[in-house]
C-alpha cells in the first residue's frame, strides 16, 4: 500500500499576541525558533519546534488575521505533545510558571493539560 501522509508537518494555534506566544513557547516550554519572518505590516509567519532536528513545528499565527480572512479556521486544535519523564515535565512547567491540570494516571498513559498564554489546552503524555 502505498502511504500517502508519512509525517505531521505543522500544526497551526491561532494566538492573540504573537511575541507573547512565542516568548511562551520559547520560554517557558524551551522550544526553539525555527523561523520567524514578515507577513505584511502587522503579522509574522513564526515556527517553532521541541529541538533543532525535530521535523514537525507549531505555526504561531495571528488570530486576527485568520479571522479577518476565515473566521471560522480559529478554533483551537487539539494537540497532544510526548515526554519520557512526565514528572520532571509536570515540575519544570509548575517552575516555569505554566498553568497545568492535574495530572491523569490512566491505564493507557499517564498525562495532564497545560495551557498556553492565552488559555488555549494541550496535553502531555509519557510515551517510554
Amino acid at each position: 500500500m502505498i502511504t500517502l501522509i508519512n509525517k505531521i508537518g505543522k500544526i497551526t494555534v491561532y494566538v492573540e499576541n504573537q511575541e507573547q506566544a512565542k516568548d511562551f513557547w520559547v520560554n517557558k516550554l524551551g522550544f526553539v525558533l525555527k523561523l520567524e519572518q514578515p507577513m505584511g505590516p502587522d503579522f509574522f509567519w513564526i515556527e517553532v519546534g521541541p529541538s533543532e532536528d525535530e521535523f514537525t513545528k507549531l505555526v504561531l499565527y495571528s488570530k486576527t488575521a485568520m479571522e479577518q480572512h476565515d473566521p471560522s479556521k480559529v478554533s483551537h486544535p487539539t494537540v497532544l505533545f510526548s515526554t519520557t519523564d512526565i514528572d520532571a515535565a509536570y515540575e519544570k512547567m509548575k517552575q516555569n510558571d505554566v498553568k497545568v491540570g492535574e495530572m491523569l494516571r490512566m491505564p493507557f498513559g499517564t498525562m495532564f493539560s497545560f495551557y498556553d498564554q492565552d488559555g488555549n489546552e494541550y496535553l502531555l503524555r509519557e510515551d517510554k
